[in-house]
Formats: structure tokens, C-alpha cells, sequence
């Protein structure tokens, strides 16, 4: 039985499975035909939508040829042309990254001609408007909403860039600055070859503009992509080598406090309690920074959060106790306010979730899941989603209860940006 077989048994159209799903018909019908498949959190979402286990699901998705009679050929307008677009965007940018690197290293009286622009402040004018476009990203519901704004500052770098207009190192500090917004633009939206292809982007233009930490920030980002697919190893490596260039970098920022965290993250998934927790310890010395460590745009690790990061690597411990007394603490923390993040009361909420589930709890499952659904509708917001759809995996022989199956059927129905 393939793809569009068992969805047809079911009694779904591809239009009700896409629904359900937060994605376009188009994506069902290249899902069936073979020419694309789900991402991890679709997987999940898929599985669920089609009564069937994950490994199930792969056996489906490796049957040879086209299983679905139904066809649809692109539409105008789709997110395919939109991503489409941003490719010739980037494509271009590589091309000018690369010329762009070259001049770096040329002397001084060679590059002169680069940088009247920027004595007349037009880099800085780039550096604003990206701090700006960050706070609007951070108060933005949903997260999607500030990229057409994103992509249109991107290509007026690019113009810049390519016309020669302002120093040459200026101008690539901010085009990593903005490539790592778009990353997170995409990454919260779960398209995660976008967000790795922006994160790459940054971390090279951060390269060529010696920008150490801006370069280290961009690793960071592009570890969270690898551990959103249970990639530990690989997170580890780009962390190490962030943590090697933060330590190159400007020691009044926070920046090798935010590796230390993310580190933790990583030896958490590893089952290595030891190195999770020397690595906790390091982010927590960010309070012992003089000044703000913090710029609220790429980098805004100011320690404010390590009780809930604290927490949640118990709960991927399995140090419940532990994890629970953390997050409780974390909870009455993060009560909803003018400006408080909708992620960070739901990833909090979510792993409350999570320990209801090992515990085989489900009044403490549906009690904290429903909420974050509540938070994830709210926001659109792919990252609490997908928090969610990992909490779908922890519910083992509580799915008969009928409450947990209705939250379930919930978070299959959550829409990704």
C-alpha cells in the first residue's frame, strides 16, 4: 500500500491531509509522487494523520513510482516561487560573497575606493535597520510575517555589495546579521534546508568580515537545526567550533555563555549528564559580565532563561524531580505579559508535557499540552509546534485515553508557518 493509497483508505482528500497538516496540497501531491518528502516534524504529524507508526510511514514513503492519481501543477503565488526568488537571491549573494571576500584582503590604499559610503554611515544604516527588523521579529505573531521585509533589505544589500557601495567588511557583518534573521525566519517556520542554507550564508560572510562573533552565532543557530533532527554529534562539532571562535571574539558579549548553553543542549541528547552539566555552569557565569552582554538583535543570550534551559535538559535526562521543580520555578516566570514570548512559556508548558508523559500521567499531559496549543495557535509559531509534535512521540499506551487523544488530534491540526 503506498502513500495515497492508505490516505484514500482513510477517506481523505490530498486537500483534508494538507489541512490537518499546515501545509499546501501541492506538498501532499509531491509527497505521494515521490519527488519530495516530509520533513522530520512533518513525519510526526504525518504519521499521526494516517493511524500509522513513524517506521510505517518510512516503509510507505520508500515504495517506487507515483502512488496518487491526483495531480497539481504549480501555482502563482505559491510558497514555491516565493523560495524560488529567495534562491536567485542567494545564489547572487554566494557570487558576490565571493568577490566580496577577495577584496578583504586587499591593502589598504587598494580598498580605499570602498569605503567613502561608510564614512557617510551607509553600513550603519544597515546595522540599525537589521536591529531593528530584530525586535519586530521578536514581538512578531506570527514569526513569518516580517520576512517579505527581510528579503526586500536582503536585496538591497546585495545591490550594495555588488555596486561597491561602502566598506567592504561593514557591509558583510550586516548581511550575516540579516542572513541569521532570515535562518530564524525560516527555521521557525520548519523549512529546514532554508535555514541552514541562511546560517551557512552568515557564517561565511561573518568569515570574510572577521567577525568573530557574529561567525560563532551563526554555528550556534545552524547546531539547533541538527538537534531538531536528533543530530547530537554533528550539533556538538559545529558547537565546539563556535565556542573556539567565541573565544576570539569581543569577551564582553555573551557569546561563548550562549555556546555553553547550546553546548548543554547537546551533551543532553548525548546522555552525557557530566559535560551537560560543566556546560550549564559556564553559561551561568554570563551574570558575571560587567555590562550588557547582549544586543538584543543576533545575539540576545543575557541568562535571563537558564532556569527553563536548566529544566528542560533534566526532562531530556530523565531527572524528572529535578526537571519539574525547575520548570515550575520557570512557569511563574514566564506568565504572559505585554511583550513576553509566546515560545517561551510554551516550550516550558511543553516540557511539564513531557514529564506527565514519561510519567504516564495524562491529566499532567493534557492539563500543560492544551495550553501550549493554545500558544501555538496564538503565534503560529512552528517552534512551539514542533515541541509539541515531539510530546505526540512520549505518549506510548496513553493514546487510547480519550482526552490525550484529543490533544493529539490537536496538535496534528497545528498549521506551521
Amino acid at each position: 500500500m503506498g502513500l495515497a493509497k492508505r490516505r484514500r483508505t482513510l477517506g481523505h482528500s490530498q486537500e483534508e491531509l494538507a489541512r490537518m497538516l499546515g501545509v499546501d496540497r501541492t506538498t501532499v501531491c509531491r509527497w505521494e509522487s515521490g519527488k519530495t518528502a516530509p520533513q522530520p516534524p512533518q513525519r510526526r504529524g504525518l504519521a499521526i494523520a494516517l493511524g500509522i507508526s513513524l517506521p510505517e510511514l518510512d516503509v510507505l514513503l520508500s515504495l517506487p513510482g507515483v502512488n496518487s492519481q491526483e495531480t497539481a501543477g504549480p501555482q502563482p503565488g505559491t510558497p514555491q516561487d516565493a523560495r524560488e526568488a529567495d534562491e536567485m537571491i542567494r545564489r547572487e549573494f554566494l557570487r558576490i560573497l565571493s568577490v566580496s571576500g577577495a577584496l578583504t584582503a586587499l591593502p589598504v590604499e587598494e580598498a580605499e575606493a570602498f569605503t567613502e559610503a561608510v564614512r557617510r554611515g551607509t553600513a550603519a544604516d544597515y546595522a540599525s535597520m537589521n536591529s531593528h527588523l530584530w525586535r519586530v521579529y521578536q514581538l512578531a505573531r506570527p514569526k513569518n510575517s516580517i520576512y517579505p521585509v527581510i528579503r526586500a533589505q536582503l536585496v538591497t544589500l546585495n545591490e550594495a555589495l555588488s555596486g561597491n557601495r561602502g566598506g567592504t567588511r561593514p557591509l558583510l557583518s550586516a548581511a550575516a546579521d540579516l542572513f541569521q534573521l532570515a535562518g530564524e525566519v525560516a527555521f521557525d517556520g520548519n523549512r529546514y534546508s532554508d535555514a541552514v542554507s541562511s546560517y551557512a550564508l552568515a557564517a561565511s560572510a561573518g568569515k570574510d568580515a572577521g567577525a568573530y562573533d557574529l561567525w560563532a552565532c551563526a554555528l550556534v543557530r545552524h547546531a539547533y537545526v541538527e538537534m531538531s533532527e536528533q543530530r547530537h554529534h554533528q550539533a556538538a562539532q559545529l558547537l565546539g567550533a563556535a565556542g573556539g571562535l567565541a573565544d576570539k571574539g569581543d569577551n564582553n558579549l555573551s557569546t561563548r555563555h550562549w555556546v555553553a548553553s547550546v553546548q548543554a543542549e547537546a551533551y543532553a541528547g548525548l546522555g552525557d549528564l557530566d559535560a551537560c552539566e560543566r556546560a550549564m555552569d559556564r553559561a551561568e557565569t554570563v551574570r558575571s559580565l560587567a555590562g550588557d552582554g547582549a544586543n538584543g538583535g543576533w545575539l540576545r543570550f543575557d541568562g535571563t532563561r537558564l532556569e527553563e534551559e536548566r529544566g528542560a535538559r533534566y526532562v531530556q535526562l530523565g531527572r524528572l524531580d529535578s526537571a519539574e521543580e525547575t520548570l515550575q520555578g520557570a512557569l511563574g516566570r514566564t506568565a504572559l505579559a505585554a511583550g513576553q514570548s509566546y515560545r517561551r512559556r510554551g516550550a516550558v508548558l511543553t516540557g511539564l508535557a513531557v514529564i506527565g508523559a514519561k510519567r504516564q500521567d495524562a491529566e499532567q499531559i493534557v492539563t500543560y499540552g492544551r495550553e501550549a496549543v493554545v500558544l501555538a495557535r496564538a503565534s503560529s509559531s512552528g517552534y512551539i509546534a514542533r515541541r509539541l509534535r515531539a510530546l505526540c512521540d512520549e505518549f506510548g499506551p496513553l493514546r487510547r485515553d480519550h482526552r490525550v487523544a484529543e490533544l493529539g488530534a490537536d496538535i496534528t491540526m497545528l498549521s506551521a508557518p
